[in-house]
């Protein structure tokens, strides 16, 4: 008796549907929309994390997404496992953005970023 593998296709939620571009845009730009609120905060702490503020902030709005959409409140097919990568990935393409741009302002390669020289 041979033995046999079996693989599942999920048609029903394929990973290249608008949807997964919908969900990675959506967590992307709020990433990129609560990290910027956080780093013009008056708080040194939130400046500091705003990064990690915006992040967090976006997973928790997808997650959220994703519970409504299992418990039947937005008209869609459920909660997916494949959404909520597409959330998670559109977070860390931003966290990455945020932090080349970051460590290139501290490296004074930003061609925008002016310096204050003191009179000696």
């Amino acid at each position: 008796m041979e033995n046999a593998v079996v693989v599942v296709v999920d048609d029903e939620d394929p990973w290249l549907a608008p949807d997964k571009l919908y969900h990675f845009v959506f967590c992307f730009s709020l990433t990129l929309l609560f990290s910027i609120l956080a780093s013009f905060s008056r708080y040194a702490f939130l400046r500091t994390h705003s990064i990690w503020i915006g992040s967090l902030l976006s997973l928790a709005a997808g997650a959220a997404k994703e519970a409504a959409d299992h418990l039947g409140y937005f008209p869609s097919a459920g909660a997916s496992a494949r959404d909520a990568v597409a959330d998670f990935l559109g977070v860390l393409f931003a966290a990455m953005l945020l932090l080349l741009r970051k460590r290139r302002s501290r490296s004074g390669l930003d061609p925008g970023q002016t310096r204050r020289v003191l009179p000696v």
